[in-house]
């Protein structure tokens, strides 16, 4: 049985241990604010940017289509990854872990050297090392200070490798930032632009007729790179945001 001295050592720990996480919350929360703030006032643009185009491509008479969108026999495949730097945040880079294992399995008949697996924060690269690949290039700091210039660095280089036809697919995979206490994990493909998401909302639409200057291809060449940049700097504040909700919970 515990002595007088011992439990009253306990005490002391678990109430210093008290202090320590409460201050701990409260780091985190002010860090969601921001975080959330980011992500309210990008993704509502993103997400009706991204349906503007998307219709515009399905009502696109001219029968020029941009590569970007083209999809094609499946030979190797990028993975982006988005999980944090540190731990005590629950569940929130496990899961994102366990996808990525559940898509390797999936993609395993392509062989390994056809997998390519982008991690973005630290928890994310010690995954994909202890699943026996290697990480094609070190994003640790995006996952604590979302820079759009070095997102846009990464989005050009996945857009170069897909239209080289070094790749034929990218996949996102993610935390949504659904709310306080709820982030869901997100699995979507980013390359090649896929349209059949806004089927439905496109087909009910009423149609409307473009008119494009200087020509179309000269809009979607200029246009469609911005997007794919604006996309996975909105899924990064997202991650982020996602982050921050389940570290605070």
């Amino acid at each position: 049985m515990a002595s007088l001295k011992e439990v009253k050592g306990r005490i002391a720990s678990v109430t210093n241990t008290r202090k320590i996480t409460a201050a701990m919350k409260m780091v985190a929360s002010a860090k969601l604010h921001k975080a959330q703030a980011a992500i309210d006032s990008m993704l509502p643009y993103e997400r009706r940017l991204n349906s503007i185009l998307t219709r515009f491509l399905r009502a696109n008479s001219s029968g020029w289509d941009s590569p970007l969108t083209s999809p094609r026999e499946v030979k190797r495949v990028a993975i982006v990854l988005f999980a944090s730097n540190t731990s005590l945040c629950g569940g929130f880079n496990a899961n994102v872990i366990r996808r990525l294992a559940t898509l390797i399995e999936t993609y395993r008949p392509l062989g390994k050297e056809n997998l390519l697996l982008y991690p973005i924060g630290r928890k994310a690269a010690e995954g994909v090392k202890k699943l026996g690949y290697k990480a094609e290039g070190d994003y640790q700091l995006l996952a604590d200070k979302p820079s759009y210039r070095e997102t846009a660095t990464l989005a050009h280089e996945l857009a170069g490798r897909f239209l080289s036809g070094d790749i034929d697919r990218v996949e996102l995979v993610y935390n949504h930032f659904h709310s306080m206490a709820v982030q869901k994990l997100e699995q979507r493909m980013y390359l090649p632009v896929d349209l059949s998401d806004v089927q439905g909302s496109a087909d009910d639409a009423p149609t409307v007729d473009y008119i494009v200057e200087p020509s179309v291809e000269a809009l979607l060449r200029a246009l469609l790179p911005k997007v794919l940049r604006m996309q996975l700097f909105t899924t990064l504040l997202d991650s982020n945001a996602a982050e921050h909700a389940a570290r605070t919970m």
